[in-house]
């Protein structure tokens, strides 16, 4: 089944502290206003969010760009991304 396409939140990642335990839902389609969380805008996309419990209390780097190879994780690829405009 195919899905809509992702599309490019932000440029640069969004430094997050994450309590243990916590349970955190991604946004993986790009769409929703809560970047980098989901708040739902993925609805009939065929995407869905990444859903993920903090092993730890921890500040993470969270991927905008949504072609990070390591989600929710900001690998770097933003910067290998062609900036718009």
């Amino acid at each position: 089944m195919s899905h809509s396409p992702v599309h490019r939140a932000g440029n640069a990642p969004v430094t997050i502290k994450l309590k243990q335990g916590e349970v955190y839902a991604w946004c993986a389609c790009g769409r929703s206003s809560n970047q980098p969380f989901c708040d739902g805008s993925h609805v009939g996309t065929g995407l869905d969010p990444l859903v993920f419990e903090a092993e730890s209390d921890d500040e993470v780097q969270l991927c905008t760009c949504k072609f990070t190879a390591t989600p929710p994780i900001c690998d770097g690829s933003h910067c290998d991304i062609e900036q718009d405009g």
